[in-house]
């Protein structure tokens, strides 16, 4: 299986992820772009390291409760809430 069609694939989103990015089942790929659309508009990245991401109360609860991960942390932890 082609790696583009296994990132293309829609997945089952939590329910704290669609706070975030919206209904599901959307592909790995939307869900990325739509995270990063909300922490531009929600302003969340860290001014100080752009590559750090500062949590609010919808993204706590997709980063386990952490305040602040980095972007590749931040792949890890939501891939946790797409099946």
């Amino acid at each position: 299986m082609a790696i583009n069609s296994a990132l293309s694939k829609p997945l089952n989103l939590s329910a704290d992820l669609e706070a975030v990015v919206g209904k599901g089942p959307l592909p790995r790929t939307e869900v990325v772009k739509k995270l990063w659309e909300y922490i531009k508009q929600n302003n969340l990245q860290n001014p100080a390291n752009k590559r750090n991401i500062l949590a609010d109360d919808k993204l706590k609860a997709i980063f386990g409760g952490k305040g602040e991960v980095t972007m590749f942390e931040m792949t890890k932890l939501v891939s946790a809430h797409m099946k």
